[in-house]
């Protein structure tokens, strides 16, 4: 009567192999929704980021993250200086620019 016991327990054992498949599905449905959610949208923004400071050039009216906001006047590799001022040019990181502001905006801003 033994040999029954044994029987029952493989039976067991293959069901909750089926079962472990299962169990991971909804960590692998979280993961898929966190992708889409959060992760895709943001190298989106990442990618547009990286657009506009390799597209920058001379005249350029621009704002950085700190809140400056000035014209391009020299532009190197990874530095850029913009003029806050008359005869006042900062030089700041690439990266740092926020965004590109429509022309004469600056000029809205002084006069």
């Amino acid at each position: 009567m033994s040999f029954f016991i044994n029987d029952a327990m493989a039976v067991g054992e293959v069901a909750q192999q089926g079962n472990a498949f299962l169990n991971l599905l909804p960590l692998i449905a979280l993961g898929i929704f966190f992708y889409f959610v959060m992760l895709r949208p943001q190298m989106k923004r990442q990618k547009e980021h990286q657009g506009l400071v390799s597209n920058l050039k001379k005249g350029d009216e621009v704002i950085t993250i700190g809140g400056l906001m000035g014209k391009v006047t020299h532009l190197k590799e990874h530095y850029i200086k913009i003029e806050i001022a008359d005869n006042t040019q900062v030089a700041i990181r690439r990266p740092s620019v926020e965004a590109i502001l429509p022309k004469g905006t600056l000029k809205d801003l002084n006069g």
